[in-house]
Formats: structure tokens, sequence, C-alpha cells
């Protein structure tokens, strides 16, 4: 990954590898979860720790089958282990259960799968039976059997007892000197325990993410299967490859998601909700009947019915918009309440406010809030107008009806129904000849 990193802690869909395979482990039903960990233990653990999860270290790297000798002192011998691996982010709940229900009959199942291509995964050896009898890994693997395509993909269930004996037998003669949990299988068919085969429910789910590249396939095709789900459920979505969901989405029906949106964290969207191309939407609340127009950001703030934001808007954390208010173009909302058909269309910073009912904010309009040590609040009332170019010096209120002049500097509180204006007195000089060059 050419990356000071651990592997598993890159981020697919905006959560790291691990987090999607303890995810998966969660679905299944089990007594306790166990993460071995090794390089870049703290940061690792630091990822989900506020999760129900065991940690064993693994001071040595010395392979899958020594990952596993690790963390079998910790497991009552009766208990069925399902092993899985931090960095294949995309194994399905359906494959892990058919995995789980097949070693209740033989006490070993194994997932295997078959790839047009399997350079670099094990390839699972069968006897004139068709039974598996052995996998080899491709640096072992003669020239014959590296033609193998069905592959192992690593996920397997076993019986702690048994697999406590096998582990413990293992060794490292191979051109890597590791200790492969893969060679359990041969010993399985030396103590007559049958290997069950589950083929994974697709190839993609069982692939594993040793390079950018391989990541950036994995992100790709969880966004179309996110996407898919969506439009099954009747969301319109432009482009399935350009579309990017990285956390938890309910959305209502009618709704339109143009090319490149992004949709990261909680969110909850409304009916009948168009949102442009080239925006970021980030654990926000929605209502009904929103447009969202190009290049818009909104991070964690609450919408509500008959918005329209944008293009080019950017609605910052802890902001909450009433009913039909209207935030244009270039406009940054931080922080703030604005009330119910309030408008602010262009050019404008609000920040730390409260904005009452039917107010219009003009172009140029900022809120001064901060005051190189604290932040401080404007208010604004009902039925107020803001000119062009206001500075709102706060700590401030503006009481309502009241009309602040374009151009005015705001230092006092402005009373109801009354004009506000501040600005230096205009003179003209006749006759005035402009500068020339020489």
């Amino acid at each position: 990954m050419h990356s000071s990193r651990p592997k598993v802690l890159n981020l697919l869909a905006g959560k790291p590898l691990l987090t999607h395979v303890y995810e998966a482990a969660m679905k299944i039903e089990h007594r306790e979860i166990y993460i071995v960990y090794g390089f870049g233990g703290e940061e690792v653990q630091n990822t989900l720790k506020d999760s129900q999860i065991s940690w064993v270290e693994q001071e040595e790297q010395l392979g899958t089958g020594h990952a596993v000798q690790q963390v079998l002192p910790n497991i009552p011998k009766s208990d069925d282990i399902l092993v899985l691996y931090g960095d294949v982010p995309l194994i399905s709940e359906t494959s892990l259960i058919k995995l789980v229900e097949a070693a209740a009959d033989t006490g070993f199942s194994l997932l295997t799968a078959y790839f047009d291509e399997p350079y670099g995964y094990g390839r699972i050896i069968r006897d004139s039976n068709d039974d598996i009898i052995a996998i080899i890994e491709e640096k072992d693997a003669t020239e014959e059997q590296q033609k193998i395509c069905e592959v192992n993909a690593g996920f397997l269930v076993v019986r702690a007892e048994i697999l406590n004996h096998w582990v413990n037998s293992l060794n490292n003669k191979n051109k890597q000197n590791e200790y492969y949990l893969t060679n359990i299988v041969e010993m399985a068919v030396n103590d007559n325990v049958k290997v069950f085969p589950v083929l994974a429910e697709s190839m993609i789910e069982v692939q594993g993410i040793n390079t950018r590249s391989q990541l950036s396939e994995a992100e790709r095709y969880y966004q179309i299967v996110q996407a898919h789900r969506l439009m099954d459920e009747g969301v319109g979505i432009a482009d399935p490859s350009r579309f990017d969901l990285r956390g938890e989405l309910e959305i209502g029906h009618d709704n339109e998601i143009d090319v490149n949106v992004v949709m990261e964290g909680k969110l909850k969207l409304g009916n009948n909700i168009s949102i442009a191309p080239n925006c970021v939407i980030k654990d926000a609340v929605i209502g009904n009947n929103v447009k969202i127009f190009a290049n818009s950001v909104i991070e964690n703030s609450v919408i509500g019915n008959d918005c329209h934001i944008g293009p080019f808007a950017r609605i910052r954390p802890d902001s909450v918009l009433d009913d039909q208010v209207h935030v244009g173009n270039f406009v940054e909302i931080k922080k703030s309440l604005l009330g119910k058909k309030t408008k602010a269309n262009h050019l404008s910073y609000i920040g730390d406010a409260e904005i009452g009912c039917d107010t219009n904010i003009g172009a140029g309009v900022i809120t001064c809030n901060y005051d190189g040590a604290k932040k401080n609040k404007t208010t604004i009332g009902d039925n107020v107008f803001v000119g062009s170019d206001v500075q709102l010096i706060a700590p401030v209120k503006i009481k309502d009806g009241s009309t602040i002049a374009a151009g005015t500097t705001i230092t006092k509180d402005v009373d109801s129904n009354s004009l506000a204006i501040s600005r230096t007195e205009q003179k003209s000089i006749p006759s005035w000849e402009r500068p020339k060059k020489k």
C-alpha cells in the first residue's frame, strides 16, 4: 500500500477495512469476537475502541496459522471458530451463514471461489472423488497446480478442539518460512475429517486488499451495489458509477440524485428532493421538496421543507433552516438558525446567528462573530431587510421589521421598524482629471 498506516485501516466507503469485517462478524450469532493484531496495534485498537472485542497481540508476524495459535488458548474447546480476515472487507453475511451451517455436519467448512485469473491465491486441490485434500499456496504451487481456478477464500469454520491439535502441529517449511493455516486442510484429510466446501456468493467479496488499485476496485464495486439497492427502492440515481454513499441513508420516494454526489455519515432525507451534481452531504436531516443545486456542501445540519440550497452554498455544522428558506450561491451558514421564508441569496457569511422569519439578507452581508478570543451571537428578528454589503458586528440584535441600509456597519442594537444607516458623507469634486501614465 506504500503507507505508514496499518493496511486494515485504509478506508472503504469512509470506514476502515477492519470495521467492515467486524460489522459482518457482528451479524453472525456468536459468543465472542477476537481480533489478532500486530503492526500498528494501538492505532488498530483505537479504531474499534468502543466495540465488543477481545484483543490478542501477535508479537511476531509468522503467518496465519501462528496468528490463530495466539488466540486459541482463550477459546473453549467445544466452540466452533469462524476465521475472518481484516483485509477482506466485502465478505457477505450470506456466505458466512452458509459457512457456519455447513460446519455443523462435518466440523470443518471452507469458503472457496473461482477466479479466471487466480494469481496470488492458494489453489484448492481435489481428489478423484472431488473431495478437497489440500490447499497449495501460489509460491509453492507447481506450474500445473497454478492453472487451477478454484481458490481458497481464507474463511473457514472449525471446531476449536481439533483446530488446537492441527495448529500446534504446523511447521514453516515453505518458501515464506511462515505457519500457513491452510495446511490444516491436509491434516484434516489425514485424520479422516471431511472438509465441506462452500462457494462464495461472488468473486469480489473474497478479494483481499493489498494494493491501492485493489482498494479502488473494491470501493467502486461497493458503491455500485449501494446505488442499485437504492434504485431498487425507488431512488433516482443518474449514474451508479458516479455515486458514493459512505454511511447510512434513510430516504423517501421520488428523489433524484445527479452525478458525483457524495453522501456521508447518518442521513435522513424526505420526499421529492433533487440533488444536483458535485454535492457533498454529511450527517444531515433534509425535509420534503428540497432543491440542492450544484457544488453545495451540507454538514451536520437540519434542512426544512421546500428549501433551496446553492449553487456553491456551504451549510456548516449545527445549522437549522426552517421551511421555505433560500440559501443562494456562495453563501456560508455556520451554527445558525434561519426562520421560515428567510432568504440569503448571494455572497454572504452568517455565523453564530439566529434569524427570524421572512427576513432578507442582502448580497455581501457578513456577521462579524469572532472578536479574536470568542464567538459572539447575532440576533435578527422577523421581516427584517438587511441591505447589501452590511457588516453586523456581534454581539448585536436587530429587532422585528427594521431595515439596514446597504453599506452599513452595525455596532449597536437596532429598534423595531426603524432604519439603521451608517455611511460617510459622499463628496463630488467637479472637473476631476484622472491621473494618466507618462
